[in-house]
């Protein structure tokens, strides 16, 4: 197993954060993981990125080129890194923040309005968490017990409160993900060409 995966978005939304979480989740769980933030996060609007290896064995280099994952969190990393994901891989996007659609036939992309959820939920601030949980549902990376057991460890210094919100927006965006992903897979079998019936003269040979 060796899987990358790239986080991009905006200095200020979190997105180093959810590749630490994964990170972490991933050493909870025993495999080999390397994770490089991008620098320049800290001016908040200003670009952030972040890529996260993890594998069952030795890893050679912590470059995530052609990553099997991205999770898209505004439009300038769209643009950027329409191109950057190997084909047959999947896209993760914030369709809240990200106008149109992903140019790409030979990706999975699910679209995912991260931002109008989390506030609905009560705080803008939780799309990123949302967006974790959605990835891990597509994924599968980690278990979503491992992941709140990151988010538990991660946030210990905090009081309970934070690790509570933390928790229930990654649980939230996986099961959002999950259902949306029931649906299409429920789509593609009622699309699915069914063989063409005999003609009376076919079934009396």
């Amino acid at each position: 197993m060796l899987i990358k995966t790239l986080f991009a978005g905006a200095g200020g939304q979190g997105v180093l954060s959810m590749g630490y979480c994964l990170a972490y989740a991933a050493m909870l769980e025993d495999l080999h993981v390397t994770y490089m933030p991008a620098y320049g996060a800290e001016v908040r609007g200003g670009t952030a990125n972040c890529t996260v290896v993890v594998s069952d064995e030795d890893i050679a280099s912590p470059i995530a080129s052609s990553p099997d994952n991205i999770v898209i969190l505004n439009n300038p990393s769209l643009v950027r890194f329409t191109n950057f994901g190997r084909p047959g891989g999947s896209y993760l996007i914030n369709s809240s923040l990200v106008n149109g659609k992903l140019k790409r036939s030979d990706v999975t992309s699910l679209y995912m309005p991260a931002s109008e959820l989390a506030e609905k939920s009560g705080s803008l601030r939780n799309a990123n968490m949302m967006l974790l949980g959605a990835f891990i549902a597509m994924s599968g990376v980690v278990t979503m017990d491992t992941m709140q057991a990151a988010i538990a460890d991660i946030f210990a210094k905090k009081n309970k409160k934070v690790i509570d919100i933390n928790q229930q927006a990654v649980q939230s965006g996986y099961d959002w993900a999950a259902a949306e992903l029931g649906k299409g897979r429920a789509a593609k079998k009622k699309t699915a060409k069914k063989p063409a019936p005999k003609t009376r003269a076919a079934a009396g040979r």
